[in-house]
């Protein structure tokens, strides 16, 4: 069956982004247990998982065109959110190959890739895009090819080039983010960029992760989630815009936390690209609202119990202080405190009214 596309749906003013039901029981819920802390949590990027988001090397969903259309509003406002170093073309192209293969591949029926020698020909349906170009030659498309592609992709991606046992973010497009700036992280290395993150250092998560990083192979791509919440379905929680999200956090009332607060989950994956041996990752962000969570009856006892026991670093760090209480309070009746089991995958193919 395809895909219902809604591209009339909007991630500012209005506001008027929802889930169909097969989209909440598609979410990539983050918590397979009733506690949470930081962790490595990587597994191999496989077509396999509790979520069909994880079926494909980059997921397509309903939202697929309204989030195309909302990045290129943001680009048009701020140019500067895609940023790639020149010394990362290799990395641009092997980024264009590796989304257009895997988008014709995985959706057939709505993109398509033709190759004779280095003209190649791309068509995206749901866009209304058809280019042909000469790979390699970046004045034969519209953008550079990182930019080109990613602008028809959902979710941000980096580019993380490796050097002197390290990696440094020396490119990106970035439209979605959880409050940080690419235009400040830009050329920093690893444990730079995530300098900010409260515990993790401390109890060596991020050593690890980037040694197994440094390790990535071709063709053998990784996979994590992460999670922090968000007022509103906006997918813009930029630092350089903060005066316009940030008072968003007081506006949260008993009466209306179950249609604002929403939870932020990003499936990040990593590739190791063949040409620049940089490393590409993407992080794709999908929202649920606390209400739509709640009509899926472990998810509701499982965030309730995950954000009462959260320790106040990780309560700080993801801005959680204003709302937070309130959420739980709204989630506890839910909460009979039964045994639940392990995993993220929900517990039923119908949805609660």
């Amino acid at each position: 069956m395809g895909i219902a596309f809604k591209p009339a749906e909007t991630f500012r003013d209005d506001f008027t982004y929802r889930n169909s039901d097969a989209g909440i029981l598609r979410f990539p819920f983050p918590f397979g247990e009733d506690a949470y802390m930081y962790s490595v949590n990587i597994e191999p990027h496989v077509p396999a998982g509790p979520s069909p988001a994880y079926e494909h090397t980059f997921d397509v969903d309903e939202h697929y065109v309204a989030e195309c259309r909302e990045r290129a509003r943001v680009l048009e406002l701020e140019p500067g959110r895609c940023k790639v170093l020149p010394h990362m073309m290799a990395a641009q192209w092997d980024t264009l190959e590796l989304i257009m293969e895997s988008f014709a591949r995985d959706y057939p029926e709505y993109f398509s890739l033709s190759k004779d020698g280095t003209t190649w020909t791309w068509q995206n349906l749901p866009l209304g895009i058809k280019d042909q170009f000469t790979f390699g030659d970046a004045s034969t498309l519209p953008y550079e090819p990182f930019e080109y592609i990613t602008r028809q992709a959902q979710g941000d991606f980096t580019l993380q080039d490796q050097r002197n046992d390290n990696l440094f973010v020396d490119g990106g497009m970035v439209t979605t983010q959880a409050d940080w700036s690419l235009e400040f992280d830009i050329g920093m290395s690893f444990h730079e960029w995530h300098a900010p993150v409260p515990l993790a250092h401390q109890i060596g998560v991020f050593d690890r992760a980037l040694k197994f990083l440094l390790r990535l192979q071709q063709a053998q791509p990784v996979r994590r989630l992460n999670w922090t919440m968000t007022i509103n379905p906006r997918l813009d929680t930029s630092p350089e815009n903060y005066p316009v999200w940030g008072p968003d956090r007081t506006t949260v009332t008993s009466e209306n936390v179950a249609q604002k607060v929403h939870l932020r989950v990003e499936l990040q994956t990593l590739f190791r690209l063949p040409r620049s041996n940089a490393i590409l990752f993407g992080i794709r962000c999908y929202l649920a609202s606390v209400g739509e969570l709640a009509r899926v009856e472990k998810w509701r006892k499982r965030l309730h119990r995950v954000l009462r026991d959260l320790p106040p670093e990780l309560e700080g760090y993801k801005g959680l202080g204003r709302y937070r209480q309130m959420v739980i309070d709204h989630l506890a009746p839910f909460d009979d405190g039964a045994v639940l089991t392990k995993g993220c995958e929900p517990d039923q193919t119908v949805l609660a009214s």
